[in-house]
């Protein structure tokens, strides 16, 4: 059994990517990175072993509770202005893809779409949502805060999981999924590339999709 100490060290890259999700809206990011560590914690007291889940898989909700409830305190979230016109396109890019296909696209075939990192448009979905205004305590009810009602959690959480299971990977395995997935390279150009024939990428991508689900799912 891994020990609290240990499991926040090694998760602490956890931290960094939920805070960057946040940068930019107001908030200084050494506190943003702050609340997220002590999310981190809370994460690493808490967790259970005996529920079958991944500890990032946990962790990350956790997390990002604490950053957002952060900014609850503190004040308005701001939005940057490129982010909001990513957001604007994110959102037309979905019901487009949703009228052809019938489903939502996963992150990945969001930022495809998009032609940004999946982090980006992760961080695009997040600003989508729809703001729920509070009013201050204001005797005129003058002043607003908009923060959003709720972050795409499961999506990120879905994310983080995957570049942490990509970046375990074998040098060599990793650069097939990458190519293969992210930069859309059919099986003969991926061959190419890692000096490997068409059929040994095709087993080899069996074999790394299949251990990576069951480490996902585990």
């Amino acid at each position: 059994m891994i020990d609290r100490d240990k499991r926040v060290r090694e998760n602490i890259g956890l931290v960094h990517a939920c805070a960057k999700r946040f940068n930019g809206r107001g908030m200084e990011y050494d506190d943003i990175f702050q609340a997220g560590c002590e999310g981190l914690i809370k994460a690493a007291d808490r967790f259970d072993e005996e529920r079958g889940l991944q500890f990032s898989t946990y962790a990350v909700p956790v997390i990002l509770g604490e950053i957002k409830r952060l900014f609850r305190d503190g004040g308005s979230v701001k939005v940057g202005r490129t982010l909001k016109e990513l957001s604007i396109r994110a959102a037309k890019e979905t019901a487009a893809f949703t009228a052809k296909y019938g489903k939502t696209p996963t992150v990945s075939e969001l930022a495809q779409r998009l032609g940004v990192d999946p982090e980006e448009a992760a961080q695009a979905l997040g600003a989508a949502m729809a703001p729920l205004s509070l009013t201050d305590a204001d005797e005129e009810g003058g002043g607003q805060i908009d923060i959003p009602v709720e972050s795409p959690d499961a999506k990120i959480t879905e994310l983080l999981s995957l570049r942490q299971a990509i970046g375990e990977l074998a040098p060599q395995d990793r650069s097939l999924i990458i190519f293969r997935y992210f930069q859309s390279r059919t099986q003969v150009q991926t061959a190419q590339a890692l000096g490997m024939t068409q059929v040994q990428v095709s087993r080899r991508e069996k074999t790394i999709l299949q251990n990576m689900r069951q480490k996902l799912s585990g």
